[in-house]
C-alpha cells in the first residue's frame, strides 16, 4: 500500500488522471492526501469532485480556498469571479450531494507525524490545537444552520488569533490561516492584501515571513504537508512538503510517496493565462 499526497488539481481532471496513471495507482490498495482546491479555473472540477468523492475512504482531501468558494456559491454567498469555472458544478443533478460531500471534508487531517492542510498554521499553534479548531469550522459547515456560518465566513478580519475570540470571527480567522495564509508575522498576524502578498517567499511584504518560516512554530514537530502557493512551488525540508506546483498555469501537477518520498511530476498544459500569483 502507498499514499501519494498530490497538489492542487483546480479542475484539471485529465492532469490528475494521467498522473495517477503514471504512478500505477490502483484504489483497491492505495490512498491519495489531496491538499485542496480541488475546483475553480481548470475546466472539468466537476469531474474531479466525482472521481474523488467516489474514491471513498482511499481518497483523504482538505478543503482550500477555491473548494470553499464552491460551497459559499451553491448557498448564494460570496462574490463571484469571470474567472470562475463552477458552472458546471452548480447546474449539476448531484450537485446538491457534491456539496454536501465537500462540506464534510476537514480542513486539517492528522496522521502519525504527517499533517494535511490546504495553506497552513499559525505559529502558536500545536498540532493538538489546530486539529481542535479545524473541527469547530467542521462542525459549523455540517450543522443544520450552516448557512449562517457560510453568510459570516469571508474577510480578511481579523487578521491575527487570540485564545479569547468567539462565534464569526473565531471561525474566519481558523478558515483563513488553514485556506488562504502564505505570510504571516512572527506574532501570527496574516496577511492577504498588501503588494507581495502572493509572490514568490522572499518578495513577500515588508515585516512578514512565509509561515512555515516563522521561529519556534509550534507545529514544527510535525511533518506539514500543504498547498496553496503557486508562486512557492515545490519545497521539500524536514517538516515541510508544499506541493502546489502550478498545474493550472502550464506548470506540474506534484505528488509525492509519502512512504519513501520519491516525487513524480506530470507537465501540464496551460490551461489558463495568470493573472498575477495564485
Amino acid at each position: 500500500m502507498a499514499t501519494y499526497a498530490i497538489g492542487d488539481i483546480q479542475g484539471c481532471y485529465a492532469e490528475l488522471i494521467g498522473l495517477l496513471d503514471r504512478l500505477g495507482f490502483s484504489p483497491s490498495r492505495d490512498r491519495l492526501w489531496l491538499v485542496g482546491d480541488l475546483v475553480n479555473r481548470g475546466k472539468d472540477s466537476l469531474a474531479v469532485l466525482r472521481f474523488v468523492k467516489g474514491l471513498g475512504e482511499r481518497a483523504v482531501t482538505v478543503l482550500g480556498n477555491h473548494d470553499l468558494h464552491l460551497v459559499m456559491q451553491s448557498a448564494g454567498y460570496g462574490k463571484t469571479s469571470r474567472e470562475d469555472t463552477l458552472a458546471e458544478v452548480l447546474a449539476a443533478p448531484d450537485r446538491d450531494e457534491l456539496i454536501a460531500w465537500l462540506r464534510a471534508c476537514p480542513l486539517l487531517h492528522v496522521e502519525g507525524e504527517f499533517a494535511l492542510v490546504h495553506a497552513g498554521l499559525l505559529p502558536q499553534w500545536d498540532i493538538a490545537q489546530a486539529a481542535a479548531l479545524a473541527q469547530e469550522v467542521s462542525a459549523a459547515l455540517t450543522a443544520p444552520n450552516y448557512r449562517d456560518f457560510l453568510a459570516h465566513m469571508w474577510g480578511s478580519e481579523p487578521n491575527a488569533w487570540r485564545d479569547d475570540l468567539t462565534g464569526w470571527d473565531r471561525l474566519r480567522v481558523i478558515v483563513n490561516a488553514m485556506t488562504r495564509m502564505r505570510f504571516c508575522t512572527p506574532e501570527g498576524v496574516m496577511e492577504f492584501r498588501a503588494p507581495g502578498a502572493k509572490g514568490p517567499p522572499d518578495h513577500g511584504p515588508a515585516g512578514y515571513l512565509p509561515w512555515f518560516d516563522v521561529p519556534h512554530r509550534k507545529s514544527a514537530d510535525h511533518h506539514l504537508i500543504c498547498g496553496h502557493w503557486s508562486a512557492l512551488g515545490f519545497r521539500r525540508q524536514r517538516n515541510l512538503l508544499a506541493l502546489d506546483t502550478g498545474c493550472l498555469w502550464g506548470g506540474y501537477l506534484t505528488a509525492v510517496r509519502l512512504e519513501d518520498q520519491q516525487v513524480f511530476q506530470l507537465p501540464c498544459a496551460r490551461q489558463v493565462e495568470p493573472k498575477g500569483w495564485e
